[in-house]
């Protein structure tokens, strides 16, 4: 059996790792590298690293080198979402790429949907409206009169760039393309209204091609810079929450996916388009997924605000997660909650001092130490759990019975535990790695391998142990839950 390497770098962090299938069909995994991923911000402006994070793939391929000589069976990138960079006419990248949190993006989302009505996008797009968007990023460069957009020869998404880094080639995929918001999934194809409402050609764009497609090989400089000889490239479900779904180890038809890192994304896995009324009011999207699927969605926050607080704390302290999950457990129980979805916790450098002011203008007590703002954060993302899946199940149409947390999240036992509480599901832990496991097993389903999903899963089931929570004081949680409620009734204080 050959080797598989997939590169998986989220929002926060970024890992590498070298896997290989046996002759019972089960998946290895060999951790080859992890290191940090984060914003820059430069004059009030927040930029990605994009030639840090390539240094990191070349150095990581240099490494395998070393460690596994030639033999290679192909290589896979997945990443974050809706980001990008721009090429000039020669193939040369213009400026350092934007992160979707640029301040920029909310003004230009607000003047966007003044000329582009908002449920005519979702209902071309299938996407839920939110500023993160490709698509408004690109019109808060075009507000700002941008000279890189104007010289721009080509869009390519930060995993497509980092393959065009490896290969030369250009090429869009899929499950990416459609979290841009630019895409229209119906007709296959970018959509043309879109781009002449931002006054933008859709040239720039590329042909989109499907996960699991062997885009092209490297070229003779990597040879050069890392000792491999030519390795295939192959396009897998590129955005980080495809591959991470695709990993799910569920085959039953009435579960719900919770992918939990930076952000949170909930739903489920759909052979089609969904697309309705209760989508639109619910702001649910339709991302794609590998193998022909759909990601029925929403996108929520995720443990964004705890790592902002741990940057707060570590100045005192370098924390492990370990260690606050038992500071949360060892502190007296707080009862506060905070919608972590609204924009005032969108970006912030001082995360403790919004979430007190928040509790404060709620009339909730206040936190009294770092236990106790665990504890809300963590109550909190589980009860925006709840609330999501009661909207997936009335777009849906369908009963949920059952909860798979894949991804960082699935590690901490206190958020498993509190989702089960406020859902009442059972709920089913694992893999962490769950973006770097769909990532290889297609490139597995590429080399030909693996035929299906179904048995992309079988091989997850029959490789990586689950851990179960079963809901505990449901009553006591419902009470939590119309709490959470009542703050969506409270204004918005981001001045946004």
């Amino acid at each position: 059996m050959g080797r598989y390497l997939g590169f998986d770098f989220g929002a926060g962090s970024g890992r590498v790792a070298v896997g290989t299938l046996d002759n019972n069909g089960c998946l290895h995994i060999d951790r080859l590298e992890r290191f940090t991923n984060s914003m820059i911000n430069v004059r009030g402006d927040l930029y990605w690293d994009i030639f840090g994070l390539y240094r990191e793939i070349l150095a990581a391929l240099n490494r395998y080198a070393l460690r596994y000589g030639g033999d290679l069976n192909s290589i896979g990138i997945d990443t974050w979402g809706v980001d990008f960079g721009l090429l000039d006419d020669r193939g040369r990248l213009l400026g350092t790429p934007f992160t979707y949190r640029n301040p920029g993006n909310v003004p230009a989302m607000e003047k966007f949907l003044r000329i582009f009505p908002p449920d005519r996008l979702h209902r071309l797009t299938g996407i839920q409206i939110i500023p993160l968007n490709t698509v408004f990023q690109l019109y808060a460069m075009k507000l700002a009169d941008s000279a890189i957009l104007k010289s721009a020869a080509d869009l390519l998404f930060i995993p497509d760039l980092f393959n065009y880094f490896l290969t030369g080639q250009k090429f869009s995929e899929f499950t990416f393309a459609t979290t841009s918001q630019l895409f229209n999934p119906v007709i296959d194809s970018w959509e043309t209204d879109i781009f002449t409402a931002l006054e933008i050609s859709p040239d720039i764009m590329q042909a989109v091609v499907k996960p699991g497609t062997v885009i092209g090989q490297t070229g003779e400089d990597i040879t050069v810079q890392t000792g491999l000889q030519a390795v295939p490239v192959v396009a897998v479900a590129s955005h980080d929450t495809a591959s991470a779904v695709a990993a799910v180890p569920a085959t039953n038809e009435n579960s719900a996916y919770i992918s939990s890192g930076t952000w949170s994304l909930i739903g489920v896995e759909s052979d089609k388009l969904i697309v309705n009324e209760k989508t639109w009011i619910y702001n649910i999207t339709n991302e794609g997924g590998a193998c022909a699927t759909f990601r029925i969605l929403k996108n929520l926050a995720g443990l964004w605000s705890l790592q902002q607080c741990l940057k707060v704390w570590s100045k005192a302290h370098k924390y492990s997660y370990p260690e606050l999950i038992r500071m949360a457990v060892r502190s007296a129980p707080i009862n506060s909650v905070i919608d972590l979805n609204r924009q005032e916790f969108f970006s912030t450098p001082d995360m403790p001092a919004v979430m007190a002011d928040f509790c404060r203008r709620t009339h909730q007590p206040l936190p009294r130490n770092i236990g106790q703002y665990v504890q809300i954060i963590l109550l909190s993302l589980a009860l925006a759990y709840r609330h999501a899946l009661y909207e997936l199940k009335e777009a849906l149409g369908k009963d949920i019975t059952q909860i798979h947390i894949v991804g960082g999240g699935s590690q901490n036992w206190l958020l498993c535990q509190y989702t089960a509480n406020a859902t009442g599901l059972p709920v089913y832990a694992g893999p962490t790695e769950a973006a770097v496991i769909g990532n290889i097993l297609m490139q597995a389903v590429a080399a030909g391998e693996i035929s299906s999903l179904r048995q992309l899963k079988e091989v997850v089931i029959r490789s990586f142990p689950l851990s179960l929570y079963e809901p505990q004081d449901i009553a006591e949680w419902d009470d939590k839950y119309e709490r959470y409620m009542r703050l969506h009734d409270v204004p918005d204080r981001s001045g946004c």
